[in-house]
């Protein structure tokens, strides 16, 4: 279908800014840039309990509860390509989802590329997720873009290290390093992700020789069988949307029970804008029922 309205506007908005790209401002302005324009993308977020900064053995969380008392968690991976994001960037979109689920959500600020390359994020990652597991009586994982493949690779970790997850939410996830699905050529120059981008941000978290590693390039996984049941969220006019799809395929294929919904005329990074495109709530309303209906007893 065509472009959202919505989506539409907000892209010719930034072909008329005409901001550099990344490569040209620097990770650290870039990084800045991200954060500053977070909340007027998202706009007020749903009130929580409570918000409280931690460090879990190393990687530095924050914490958002819905009420008080004892609730199973979503630990949350941050997009930005492993190169930009934060727990500010991403501080609407969690409180958002903690109200909305009455999950706890811990959102993981772990180590960007290139200052720290792969495998740095994943084990960042991992890190975050065993603390997490300790002190809450279920867990979920999730991410969107760069964090869905860090929540993905968490998730086949779990299995393979006996931490069980009740649920993996993957949002346009980044799975394969090729950059070279059909999507890729389908919505190469859209100014909000190009294909050149997206190049630069593996260039930046990953060695060429590496990036065929399953837990960097986790659509190349061998076996995937009984991880965590996955919500896995697409965009159609995203270059990302081949290779989550194709994920979410061999999840199935492999015996994971998968829901995957690609949201017709939307973008990459929209999860992050319903104060621009109003049908990013209707994504987060998913997601957060997801989290909230998700098994009560782990998955192992």
């Amino acid at each position: 279908m065509p472009l959202d309205p919505q989506a539409a506007a907000f892209l010719e908005q930034l072909r008329e800014l005409g901001a550099p790209p990344h490569w040209e401002v620097g990770p650290a302005e870039a990084r800045r840039l991200m954060d500053e324009a977070a909340p007027g993308l998202f706009g007020k977020p749903d009130p929580v309990a409570s918000v409280e900064d931690a460090d879990a053995d190393g990687v530095p969380v924050r914490v958002y509860r819905p009420a008080d008392g004892e609730v199973p968690a979503l630990v949350w991976f941050h997009g930005g390509g492993w190169v930009l994001g934060s727990v500010a960037s991403h501080d609407g979109l969690c409180r958002t989802l903690a109200a909305r689920s009455g999950c706890a959500v811990v959102a993981a600020d772990y180590r960007l590329a290139p200052e720290d390359p792969y495998p740095a994020a994943v084990e960042d990652a991992w890190t975050a997720t065993l603390w997490a597991a300790r002190r809450f009586p279920a867990l979920a994982v999730g991410g969107d873009s760069a964090g869905g493949h860090l929540a993905a690779v968490t998730a086949l970790r779990g299995r393979d290290r006996s931490v069980p997850l009740v649920l993996q939410v993957l949002v346009y996830p980044a799975t394969d390093a090729g950059c070279d699905t059909p999507s890729y050529g389908e919505h190469a120059e859209l100014p909000n992700l190009t294909v050149e981008a997206m190049r630069w941000f593996w260039q930046q978290f990953c060695p060429a020789d590496r990036r065929g590693e399953p837990e960097a390039s986790v659509l190349r996984a061998p076996d995937l069988r009984a991880v965590a049941p996955a919500l896995v969220v697409t965009a159609e006019y995203d270059v990302l949307r081949d290779e989550g799809e194709a994920y979410a395929r061999r999840l199935s294929d492999a015996g994971v029970p998968v829901k995957l919904t690609r949201y017709a005329g939307q973008i990459h990074g929209f999860l992050r804008m319903p104060a621009v495109i109003e049908r990013a709530n209707h994504a987060l309303d998913e997601v957060a029922e997801a989290i909230r209906t998700a098994p009560a007893v782990p998955v192992g």
